[in-house]
């Protein structure tokens, strides 16, 4: 990434997670202005983490951390948000990893998840996008096929992506899709398949048992395959993303998180309590409907963006 794109997606960034940051940082200063780190105040610390959804037991640890060094001490504002965006980071850091494609396998297999309006035809788009400018081959399977308007917002994509779009009638057999984009994939030697899939939680047997089809299609011709499964969530939903992420890690094995939305929302402190918790690499997030609004994870521009500081790139 050049200098000028990188500090302008900084930017973005803090921008995007301005409402988050402005929940955490608004309190810190109200909290620090002159003031001692004592058991009051750190009750107080661990209140305005739990109320910007960074979780219960994530605060804990970040205000055990800070108390640690500092109790009894005078703090100001900064000092505090300084040592809370270090200790973030030091929790984001192993889940920081990008999508990385195995170019060994042809094609690499992304399959992808997440419940009706999380984002997850738009992030598709724009993963494909991203694969395109890297000079790699593509081909999307709308696997949603309940819903003519996710074919349809694909398909636009994918004309937007320069990728073809393998698509049936409403209603089709989402496993059957799935298994004839991945032998056209095969016979073509694309370089990535990414499936979309269907997100009706209300009808979670019936979509356990929609993904579970799908995935045993896929080995049947290739039996390392999916290679990724994505659950895409939507950081507006805030604490909700746990139960998301438990229902979907139930029904297939998720090996990455992509959170969009981040710029409408205020609930940005969920990925660090998400990344606390699972532990699942979280390859990419989103602060902006543009097409290269969507970037891999960096933990350090993260903390600190949250902590309303500047992203360091």
């Amino acid at each position: 990434m050049s200098d000028q794109v990188k500090s302008g997606w900084l930017g973005r960034l803090k921008a995007g997670l301005a409402r988050s940051s402005q929940k955490i940082t608004s309190g810190i200063t109200d909290v620090f202005t002159k003031r001692k780190l004592d058991d009051a105040a750190l009750e107080e610390l661990e209140e305005i983490l739990i109320q910007g959804d960074l979780g219960v037991a994530t605060a804990a640890r970040l205000s055990g951390s800070l108390a640690k060094t500092r109790f009894d001490q005078e703090v100001d504002p900064d000092e505090v948000k300084g040592a809370l965006a270090d200790e973030v980071a030091t929790i984001l850091e192993p889940v920081a990893k990008p999508l990385i494609v195995d170019s060994t396998r042809k094609p690499h297999v992304v399959l992808i998840c997440g419940v009706n309006g999380s984002g997850k035809t738009t992030t598709i788009g724009k993963l494909a996008k991203q694969f395109r400018d890297e000079g790699r081959s593509v081909l999307l399977a709308a696997g949603d096929t309940f819903r003519a308007a996710a074919v349809e917002q694909l398909q636009i994509w994918g004309e937007r992506s320069g990728v073809p779009v393998l698509a049936r009638e409403t209603g089709a057999d989402a496993a059957g899709l799935a298994f004839d984009a991945l032998k056209q994939a095969q016979a073509e030697s694309t370089d990535v398949l990414m499936i979309d899939t269907a997100g009706r939680l209300q009808n979670r047997k019936d979509l356990m048992a929609e993904l579970e089809k799908i995935i045993r299609v896929l080995k049947k011709l290739d039996e390392t395959a999916p290679h990724d499964v994505l659950l895409v969530m939507d950081a507006t939903i805030g604490q909700n993303a746990h139960s998301q992420v438990e229902t979907f890690k139930d029904m297939v094995d998720v090996s990455g998180l992509v959170l969009t939305k981040l710029d409408g929302s205020a609930k940005g402190g969920v990925v660090v309590a998400l990344a606390d918790k699972f532990g699942i690499p979280v390859h990419a997030v989103g602060v902006g409907e543009g097409i290269d609004d969507l970037r891999p994870f960096e933990a350090r521009a993260f903390a600190r963006s949250l902590m309303g500081l500047e992203a360091i790139g």
